[in-house]
């Protein structure tokens, strides 16, 4: 099986037939107040219009209120870094972008519109979404490459007023720092003392690192290792590095190959591409090691041949035919959700973290019957094999959206003081 093309040939035409048929695309619109007759119709547009017109232009607030705004999400890419595609171009993403959207609505109720911007040039794409932006109550930016997608978020968050946030940069660290706190536990260790390497410096890559420092991570700890090895400032290529990466470069040592930064280290974070790590590297880990492979569909090291080497350790993919995934779904419906219903104009670290810790949380409670019949198990714990909640728990949204919510009021980046009714 081609790794780069695993999806057997009947189910390749199920997934086209599924996206065509009976309808085209995967998203419609709903309206959501009576049109029925020409009383409702003089409500609708004119003249009933021109009230709710009136209101939002003596008061911009007032769009909260009389259109869609504040549970409109836009989602918006593109195309450069389309799931494991790469740079697929913005019309050809639009397939990801409306599949997004049907996870909003699915898991938190979350009205979206996709919208594909046909430019590789991070000024026209930033000046694009800002002059739209206050259609919306959030923005999720998606399948970007890095470093652009470093460039834009930044000048976005401060250009627009409501949330901006980048899940392949933020939802990716959440989920996966979320499982690892819990694995750190399990392990006997702590996020203030674990040594961690991280392979990928990519979106994902960076955006975990800042967050494990936020929980308590020591920088002197991490190690970011990229296509030609560690990034430490002794490197002859140091001085043309993105400021991303650099913000993460090491002091040099002997320790500059992958195998180098996996000797007595903890945790073993990939985020970069398939079987790139051998299994005799990880017997260079520290006891009780933690592995989280992510590279999807091909992890850097399958979990079989892993385990075979390491009973001792604690692992993670970002499939669903394994446990522990590392699935960004368990984060973005719920985070917005939460912002939305207190109106934020941000997200920001105390946001992040407080999704984080929920999530830890809830896989140290007891899972309930219907998540277990959705995946043919009897029973599941709090464990090696239980790290995360699962996609399917239906509490994810009732424990993460308030725990969100809650931050973004505390941090003083909220409109609303308290929860409004989703």
């Amino acid at each position: 099986m081609n790794a780069s093309d695993p999806t057997p040939a009947k189910l390749q035409q199920a997934a086209l037939d599924y996206h065509e048929f009976p309808r085209p695309g995967k998203l419609g619109i709903a309206i959501t107040k009576p049109v029925e007759g020409p009383g409702d119709l003089s409500l609708a547009y004119s003249p009933g219009v021109a009230e709710p017109v009136r209101a939002i232009q003596q008061d911009a607030e007032a769009a909260y209120r009389y259109t869609a705004k504040g549970n409109l999400v836009a989602v918006i890419s593109n195309g450069t870094a389309v799931l494991g595609l790469g740079d697929c171009g913005a019309l050809a993403g639009k397939p990801v972008m409306e599949g997004k959207a049907v996870l909003f609505k699915k898991f938190a109720d979350i009205d979206v519109f996709d919208i594909e911007v046909d430019t590789k040039d991070p000024q026209e794409f930033i000046d694009t979404v800002a002059r739209i932006s206050g259609t919306f109550g959030g923005i999720n930016l998606e399948d970007i490459a890095a470093p652009a997608c470093f460039e834009i978020e930044r000048a976005l968050v401060e250009r627009c007023d409501i949330p901006v946030f980048h899940d392949d940069q933020h939802g990716t660290a959440i989920v996966l720092c979320a499982g690892l706190l819990n694995a750190l536990e399990l392990q006997g260790k702590t996020i203030e003392t674990a040594r961690i390497v991280c392979l990928g410096a990519g979106a994902a890559g960076i955006a975990s690192m800042r967050l494990a420092l936020e929980l308590g991570a020591r920088r002197e700890n991490l190690l970011l290792v990229d296509r030609k090895g560690v990034i430490h400032t002794g490197r002859d290529d140091y001085a043309t590095l993105n400021p991303e990466k650099r913000e993460f470069a090491a002091e040099p040592s002997e320790r500059r190959t992958l195998p180098g930064a996996l000797a007595g280290a903890d945790v073993f974070i990939g985020l970069s591409g398939p079987d790139l790590v051998r299994d005799e590297w990880l017997m260079l880990m520290n006891e009780r090691p933690i592995v989280f492979a992510l590279s999807n569909p091909v992890p850097e090291i399958r979990p079989e041949v892993a385990l075979k080497v390491r009973k001792d350790l604690i692992m993670a993919t970002g499939r669903s035919d394994y446990p522990n995934q590392v699935n960004n779904v368990l984060c973005f419906p719920f985070l917005f959700r939460g912002a939305l219903d207190v109106r934020a104009r941000h997200i920001n670290g105390a946001m992040k973290v407080a999704a984080v810790r929920a999530l830890a949380a809830l896989a140290r409670q007891a899972v309930p019957a219907e998540v277990l019949a959705a995946y043919g198990l009897k029973s599941l714990s709090f464990g090696p094999e239980y790290i995360i909640p699962t996609p399917l728990d239906p509490r994810l949204r009732d424990v993460v959206a308030p725990a969100v919510a809650r931050a973004a009021v505390d941090s003083g980046v909220a409109r609303l003081s308290a929860l409004r009714p989703a």
